[in-house]
């Protein structure tokens, strides 16, 4: 089968397109034919071995496993033998090991079954940017009806799916992109939109409940400005294989530290992929409520391409790679 392979850390060019062998399911996995995927910041994090301390988990100095990708939506190809929620040919999306192929294995519980309304390439692109806007907004920022959140780079993969989930919890929502992007963030339900090139979010009056930060481009002063006094700011990772790692474990040990000594309640979030929140994104999606926003779609073959483009940060919502 054809794949995705690195056997070095480094940006896009040092991806291969290969032949390799067909992956065998382990007692509770599924070998999944691979439809579409979807590409991430987890993927050239990974990729790039950055920041250094991601290392620990990847491999110190080369990557610990040759395959690249988890968002994935497909159709159940073979089960292990203690698989009991999926059979042959059931379409399913979710995360899995190496989704960037013809074929990938994936646990069940990462596993969900694909929305009757959504085609492959929509629910490729949900996983890992839904459900972290969903955990983002509904674990870590705890948000209630008719508070006011801000969401600086809404433009963005887990920003769309971010605006029209707090809609669902009945927050008043308003977006943070470029000019470019002001009416695709109205039109999929902020109540108001900033321009980030014309006005400065955190110089405003308002005073928000919740703030969702997806850029990590402001300093942490400047976020807590634009909070309510016992307001709370989410912040997930931002910006591109540019940013250094210093500065991004510098932000990432600032905030925990500043959140002793303020009112305001300072966190993080980073997405653990489940088979029931999965199935309540499903559920929002068969209701009408939430709708994946695709930029546009690649070949496994200029799998690298697509994760250059991405690391340019300027997607509109995600970026696919289609398989089938």
């Amino acid at each position: 089968m054809k794949a995705i392979l690195y056997d070095h850390y480094g940006p896009p060019e040092v991806l291969k397109y290969a032949d390799i062998e067909q992956p065998v399911p382990r007692e509770n996995e599924v070998l999944i034919r691979v439809h579409t995927a979807s590409v991430n910041p987890y993927d050239w994090h990974f990729l790039r071995g950055t920041p250094v301390f991601v290392r620990l988990f990847t491999g110190l100095t080369r990557p610990k496993s040759p395959r690249l990708g988890a968002d994935v939506a497909g159709t159940v190809e073979a089960i292990g033998p203690k698989t009991t929620l999926f059979q042959p040919g059931d379409a399913v999306y979710g995360t899995c090991t190496g989704a960037f192929a013809e074929f990938a294995c994936a646990t069940e519980n990462t596993l969900a079954c694909k929305p009757e309304t959504l085609n492959f390439e929509q629910a490729a692109a949900m996983p890992i940017a839904a459900i972290t806007a969903l955990q983002g907004l509904r674990d870590s920022g705890k948000l209630q009806p008719n508070q006011r959140i801000l969401i600086n780079g809404a433009a963005g993969g887990v920003g769309t799916f971010a605006v029209q989930i707090a809609k669902c919890f009945g927050a008043h929502v308003t977006g943070v992109c470029s000019t470019r992007n002001v009416e695709l963030v109205r039109s999929i339900g902020a109540d108001s939109v900033i321009d980030y090139t014309r006005d400065d979010f955190t110089q405003s009056n308002p005073q928000y409940d919740l703030l969702f930060d997806l850029v990590g481009n402001r300093p942490l002063s400047h976020l807590r400005r634009a909070l309510h006094p016992r307001g709370t700011l989410v912040g997930c990772g931002g910006g591109g294989p540019d940013r250094s790692s210093a500065a991004l474990l510098a932000s990432m040990l600032l905030q925990p530290a500043v959140a002793q000594f303020v009112s305001q309640k300072l966190t993080g979030i980073f997405a653990k992929i489940n088979r029931n929140d999965l199935d309540a994104l499903s559920q929002l999606v068969d209701t009408g409520k939430l709708k994946p926003v695709l930029d546009r779609s690649y070949p496994l073959s200029e799998t690298a391409e697509a994760i250059r483009y991405l690391e340019q940060c300027h997607a509109q919502g995600k970026v696919t790679i289609s398989i089938a």
